[in-house]
């Protein structure tokens, strides 16, 4: 489980940060990127994390695998407190980033292998583990092939069986299916619902309303630092005043602007 209360990052401005923020920089010399957010994200269950560009997605989750330190409220992930046992945090989240961060001399099987030994995994588990990631994600036949030769899918699913190989009990993707083909997406939406089946706790970010449809029991609404929603599925599609999630959230998101 992920428990977010009352979550608040500020970041103080610097000239670099004024200039690309341009006529938007805020006149004060800190910038508020998640403003008392709160919620939980359970096992069994995806929790969908929406927002437009700018609305604080990156830094909560950020936040939340311990990249960041918050500058109040608490975290708490699978049991362990982000600020006191960031160890154990990390011990039991899998974290996916928008950049693969692969190293392009390695294989596939290296690179995986390389995040399992950091995490301490008794080798035949690894190799079972391995062998089912691969199998899942269809990269079994280019395992020891160099990552320098791959291409943007291959290195995507790479990417997701060295965040999730130590079998974490949280895991949390972001964006794990930008600017992917149709068939690379439908293995790692695939598997996304597998770590939901085996009672994992997920929290997806996305801006493909339709995976959204698809995959997530709870959805959340950032819009400027602050939670503009926070339910269920369902409860969102109660409250629906358009015809598809797209207008609804364009909706949403206006009406908080």
């Amino acid at each position: 489980m992920i428990q977010v209360r009352n979550l608040r990052k500020e970041f103080k401005i610097t000239r670099k940060i004024r200039k690309e923020l341009g006529a938007g920089a805020p006149t004060g010399k800190t910038l508020t990127a998640v403003d008392d957010v709160s919620f939980e994200c359970k096992p069994g269950r995806v929790f969908g994390l929406l927002g437009p560009n700018g609305a604080g997605k990156t830094t909560a989750l950020r936040l939340i695998a311990t990249m960041l330190k918050p500058t109040s409220g608490t975290i708490i992930v699978a049991g362990a407190d982000t600020a006191t046992d960031p160890q154990g945090v990390r011990d039991r989240i899998g974290f996916l980033t928008g950049n693969t961060g692969l190293y392009d001399r390695l294989t596939a099987t290296e690179m995986v292998r390389y995040h399992a030994d950091l995490h301490l995994m008794d080798p035949d588990r690894f190799e079972e583990r391995r062998r089912m990631l691969f199998a899942t994600l269809g990269i079994e036949e280019f395992a020891n092939r160099r990552i320098a030769r791959f291409s943007s899918g291959m290195r995507q699913k790479v990417s997701i069986a060295r965040t999730i190989i130590h079998d974490p009990d949280v895991i949390v993707f972001d964006e794990p299916t930008a600017g992917l083909d149709v068939m690379t997406s439908r293995g790692i939406v695939n598997l996304i619902r597998q770590c939901r089946d085996e009672g994992k706790t997920v929290l997806f970010c996305t801006h493909i309303m339709g995976e959204v449809k698809l995959l997530c029991d709870d959805i959340g609404i950032l819009h400027r630092g602050r939670m503009y929603f926070c339910g269920t599925k369902e409860e969102f599609e109660g409250q629906m005043t358009h015809a598809s999630y797209e207008d609804e959230f364009i909706h949403m998101v206006g009406e908080a602007a």
